[in-house]
């Protein structure tokens, strides 16, 4: 197979993640005993979500969900969040923000101790540096994730 051949697969596949969590987000619920949230705003395009995380004595991720309306993109982008974050250490979440946010903006940023399927993930919504309007709807939940846990209670992306 050729690696233009092996790129489309990738893409397909990418797009193909991207649309089932878009259509059928994972996690799209109130989080009952959620210890932080925020509301999270794109005026933009109008993507607007709650996101409720349920933090251990630990700084383990317990739960994590969300609620509210957006694109593909954005929808798909908190369902995927949302399953990557629960077991993971607050250190850990943090690391995977910068890998989401410099993977989405074209930084380069190495995803050192982030597990395989968490990083594949990420490159699925990745491709989004290549249209800048839509890097602020896949990244939306993300910031979202980090005022929640600064106990913020709303963030723009404005």
């Amino acid at each position: 197979m050729t690696n233009a051949a092996l790129d489309t697969d990738l893409r397909d596949l990418y797009q193909d993640l991207i649309l089932d969590h878009g259509k059928h987000p994972r996690n799209f619920r109130i989080a009952k005993n959620a210890n932080h949230e925020a509301l999270g705003h794109n005026p933009l395009c109008g993507d607007r979500l709650m996101l409720y995380v349920t933090v251990d004595d630990d700084n383990v991720v317990q739960d994590v969900a969300f609620q509210g309306s957006g694109c593909a993109i954005s929808m798909a982008s908190a369902s995927m969040m949302t399953d990557m974050l629960k077991g993971k250490t607050l250190a850990e979440v943090g690391a995977l923000f910068d890998y989401m946010h410099g993977a989405c903006t074209g930084e380069t940023v190495t995803p050192a101790g982030l597990a395989e399927d968490d990083v594949d993930r990420i490159k699925a919504l990745a491709g989004v540096r290549h249209y800048p309007m839509r890097v602020k709807c896949a990244t939306l939940a993300w910031h979202t994730l980090q005022a929640a846990l600064k106990n913020e209670k709303k963030v723009s992306t404005e």
